[in-house]
């Protein structure tokens, strides 16, 4: 969540912020405010309590001849003792309102992208229009039939609809890719960590999913756990509680993982096959970084993300989401969409976000520079959603009755 600096301090800002994301409740900002003037007067007279009772509790044990009576200092400590809990309940009154409040605009939406009101296609590498012209492909659906790929009826009969078995060339393929990912961003210095499915409340709610997205999350009623929406939850959750050097920034991680999803979208004609799923797989990459240096680190992971896209040959574009249309945690989000030639549609395999200080002033991420703690800000970028990556680069290549191997793809899908 925000900062109380940031609310008080950029009001103006941030309730713009708020109206570009066409964010409704902006009243919650006004009884915001007044709490916190509640809570600056409860503090200062809490403050003058403890001062006399400090100075006349020790004066008494001394002296019986004191000027004030024992019996006042007991209705000193009575009055004190009520506004520390009228501070408690100003306290989870502030944190209810903070959760419900996305987080601040981007300053890029202010200065680079000013008249953004739709999201906007920055980027396309190839003209696909003219690839489609000359090529009539059948979808990863059709191709499935033809070739062992993967089944999603078997998978229905033994966990419903939006599940998979991958299996023959499939599998080969969606292990390749998973390996070419992790190596890939491994060379740009990004550390692999194998990570828990399971996380608890606290994990959760840390990096925004929780209570924003608690219908698309699955949790395990018993133990108060939550299997993970995203790698994400877990790899930035490594750093929770913890003070970094400056010298030692940006700290770059990932990881793959499978990930859970309740409500994963409409299943019917326009949902099939690997488009949609409760269970994927997917490789996240995050970062850590200083408070100045978070928009050129997100353009480098931008550039990242496309370099891997690019060594795979595929057809895709960048889009910058409007204001209104970026997450709860997100101050900026980029997604990466391939075209899917099978589909005649573009699928969406990566998004990346800045989340400035909104996660690590939940987390407790600080970085210390000349002695002065201060929030990091936090990025991360799915690279990539394993099973559309699949299902693109399946219709991509596909042969008469077979799938050609990417030539980045070769030394890995061989290991196989």
């Amino acid at each position: 969540m925000l900062t109380d600096i940031l609310i008080k301090e950029n009001k103006k800002k941030y309730i713009l912020s708020l109206k570009k994301r066409k964010f409704k409740k902006i009243n919650l900002i006004k009884k915001l405010l007044i709490l916190y003037k509640k809570r600056k007067k409860n503090i200062i007279i809490l403050d003058n309590y403890n001062r006399i009772i400090n100075k006349y509790s020790k004066y008494y044990l001394k002296n019986n001849n004191n000027k004030i009576k024992y019996s006042n200092i007991l209705e000193v400590k009575k009055k004190s003792k009520k506004i520390k809990n009228e501070l408690l309940i100003i306290k989870e009154k502030i944190f209810n309102i903070k959760i419900k409040l996305p987080n601040i605009i981007n300053e890029l939406y202010f200065k680079k992208y000013k008249k953004i009101k739709n999201n906007k296609t920055i980027y396309k590498n190839k003209n696909y229009k003219l690839f489609l012209k000359k090529n009539k492909l059948l979808s990863h659906i059709e191709l499935s039939k033809k070739i062992e790929l993967f089944d999603t009826n078997t998978a229905s009969k033994i966990s419903g609809t939006g599940f998979v078995i991958y299996s023959g060339l499939g599998l080969k393929l969606y292990n390749s890719l998973v390996k070419y990912l992790l190596f890939i961003n491994k060379k740009k210095g990004y550390k692999e960590y194998k990570l828990p499915y399971l996380v608890n409340e606290e994990s959760i709610s840390g990096t925004g999913q929780y209570p924003e997205k608690k219908n698309q999350l699955y949790n395990i009623l018993k133990d108060n756990l939550y299997l993970i929406p995203t790698g994400e939850v877990p790899l930035i959750n490594l750093y929770k509680n913890k003070i970094l050097k400056k010298n030692k920034l940006p700290i770059k991680a990932q990881t793959y993982t499978n990930c859970f999803r309740r409500e994963a979208g409409s299943y019917g004609k326009k949902v099939k096959g690997l488009n949609r799923l409760h269970q994927f797989g997917k490789v996240e990459i995050i970062e850590i970084t200083d408070n100045k240096n978070s928009n050129l680190r997100l353009f480098k992971m931008l550039e990242h993300i496309k370099y891997v896209l690019k060594k795979l040959k595929l057809y895709f574009r960048i889009r910058l989401l409007s204001c209104n249309n970026i997450g709860f945690t997100s101050s900026i989000t980029y997604d990466f969409e391939v075209y899917s030639f099978g589909q005649k549609k573009w699928i969406e395999v990566s998004s990346l976000s800045n989340c400035l200080e909104y996660q690590s002033n939940n987390l407790k991420i600080y970085y210390l520079n000349k002695n002065t703690k201060k929030l990091c800000h936090t990025l991360n970028g799915s690279c990539i959603s394993i099973p559309r990556l699949l299902l693109t680069v399946i219709e991509m290549y596909q042969t008469n009755n077979n799938i050609k191997i990417p030539k980045v793809l070769l030394k890995f899908y061989k290991n196989e």
